[in-house]
């Protein structure tokens, strides 16, 4: 930490020492102290341990028994487990959780530590500067209490510049401000870009670019520009990934706002799935099947949100169109004759949310609320017979992508576990509903049920049992032989109370618990934006609880 208090008092005392360019007005010097204890239960661990079963390879020679799943196997691969084997063209299938109680809980406390500074040279130009650390406790403690080793050497580098930027107002005589530099971007509600503060994991989120703002009392528009991935134009001239977003508010109608836009991310990175020298590029360009076109990921979208009495609400739809090319590559071939990947992957996909709440007017404030969303997706990872035969033959063949709605840098978690509810999930919707209350002065309780159900859903090898505590997959490869997974994933029970100490100090405290329905069991593409799988190795119902205290000042 003396090096962040070090870069701040180095800007602070540059601030000051330049009258000759500007004249220091103000100074104001801020931050913030979050903590939060996390604690899930074996059953939301992580997945069993991938191990083949000698004793079931005895039972069914010539390794028709495939692979099995294991657990605390002395010596073995702390990995994800192996659900299922990869279809033809795909990776092999693998979960972060196991919903199995004789799996290992996970606890955790993180701390985030902010520290800013704000310089306002005259009325209008303003530059302001934020560091913060995100940690786990302990994975920055500095000494080895055996030895007495002395780590500080590699455990004071998490310091980062989170924000960064100048500020002009009123530029020309017009509503116009101008940000420049490393900044937090949150638009609308952070449904699709936001801060990353919700929840557990709430490292921040902050971007390289430019925004400016153009605001009337009736309405307001913001271009925005940021750099999201730089490449040295050494290394390969056009390959950053950068994204452009327009977004507009209409504020004509009292205690309502009415949002419209448009954000765009670009993905330049060339994807190619082998280099085979000149005269072999020059072959797969002729059958197309090596290059892919650069991402364009485009989204527009509808919001309305805003009060009516004691109503309020919260609604948003969103359109995602455009070329796939990054999520096609990750589709290529493995360990067959083909490596190649489909390279007409398109972004084609709804997605919508909505909430309503309304407040009573009488004692305890009480709220009742509901809502739902949904987020489309695909699965194209079940073959026929002849697409599997042509996987298996044809050495330029490939597999069709799955391609489903990008949550982007969404702010909004539905519930407290992993998966089914991040801020990743999609090809899924969701509906719940909820009531809160203030039985005490500042004290707020909230109680709320949700129930999450998968869209499209994954094909497994129907020739799947269980034997000594372990699923068996006859006959791994051949995966033709599926069918479709469960799609309902679970029901989610939240409960939690948030304090008001002070107008500084605030506690919160949580428990959650879900109800594993077939589909979470069974598994399916959810996670990662619908390109990373989450199923069990059981059914079993897992609990997680949370204690969190947060200072402003």
């Amino acid at each position: 930490m003396r090096k962040s208090f070090a870069l701040l008092i180095v800007a602070v005392t540059v601030a000051v020492s330049i009258p000759a360019f500007a004249e220091l007005q103000n100074v104001q010097v801020g931050g913030s102290l979050r903590i939060r204890g996390n604690y899930w239960t074996s059953e939301a661990g992580p997945d069993s341990l991938t191990q083949r079963n000698p004793l079931i390879n005895q039972v069914f020679p010539f390794g028709l028994a495939g692979y099995t799943q294991w657990r605390g196997v002395p010596g073995g691969n702390p990995a994800a487990g192996l659900r299922w084997p990869g279809q033809p063209g795909r990776n092999a299938v693998v979960s972060p959780v196991g919903w199995d109680k004789r799996g290992h809980g996970v606890k955790f406390v993180e701390q985030k530590t902010k520290l800013n500074v704000k310089a306002d040279f005259t009325e209008s130009v303003s530059a302001f500067v934020e560091l913060d650390s995100y940690d786990i406790w302990g994975e920055d403690f500095r000494s080895n209490y055996i030895n007495g080793a002395d780590g500080r050497a590699v455990t004071n580098t998490d310091v980062e510049v989170y924000q960064s930027y100048i500020e002009a107002n009123e530029m020309f005589g017009y509503p116009l401000r101008l940000r420049v530099g490393r900044q937090e971007i949150k638009l609308g509600s952070g449904w699709l870009v936001g801060t990353n503060d919700a929840g557990s994991f709430f490292t921040g989120l902050s971007f390289d670019g430019i925004r400016a703002t153009y605001a009337t009392d009736q309405f307001s528009v913001d271009a925005i520009w940021a750099k999201l991935a730089g490449t040295n134009p050494a290394v390969e001239e056009d390959a950053d990934t950068d994204m452009y977003a327009l977004y507009g508010s209409y504020l004509g109608i009292e205690n309502i706002t009415l949002d419209a836009y448009w954000i765009w991310v670009r993905d330049a990175a060339k994807q190619f799935d082998t280099n085979r020298g000149w005269l072999g590029e020059w072959w797969e360009d002729v059958l197309n099947v090596d290059d892919y076109d650069v991402t364009n990921l485009h989204t527009i979208g509808l919001r309305g949100a805003g009060t009516y009495g004691a109503l309020d609400f919260e609604a948003e739809l969103a359109y995602q169109f455009g070329d796939a090319g990054s999520v096609g590559s990750t589709f290529q071939g493995q360990g067959l004759l083909s490596p190649y990947g489909p390279d007409g992957a398109s972004f084609s996909n709804w997605a919508g949310n909505l909430q309503v709440g309304y407040t009573f007017d009488m004692d305890y404030t009480p709220r009742v609320y509901g809502g739902a969303a949904y987020f489309g997706g695909e699965d194209n990872r079940d073959v026929n017979f002849w697409q599997w035969l042509g996987a298996v033959a044809c050495p330029y063949w490939h597999a069709d992508s799955s391609v489903s709605f990008n949550r982007l840098f969404s702010d909004w978690q539905y519930g407290n576990f992993v998966g089914a509810q991040s801020h990743d999930c999609t090809n899924l919707w969701l509906a719940y509903v909820g009531v809160s209350a203030m039985p005490v002065e500042n004290l707020k309780l909230d109680l709320s049920v949700a129930y999450v159900q998968s869209l499209e859903d994954f094909s497994s090898p129907w020739a799947t049992f269980w034997l000594f505590g372990s699923r068996i997959t006859l006959f791994p490869n051949w995966t033709f032989l599926s069918d479709k997974n469960a799609d309902d994933l679970c029901w989610d029970l939240n409960l939690k109370a948030t304090y008001n100490y002070s107008e500084d100090l605030s506690f919160e405290a949580g428990w959650s618990h879900i109800f594993v329905g077939d589909g979470a069991s069974d598994g399916n593409f959810n996670i990662g934006n619908g390109l990373a799988f989450e199923g069990g190795t059981a059914n079993d119902d897992a609990d997680y609880f949370y204690f969190e205290t947060k200072l402003c000042f």
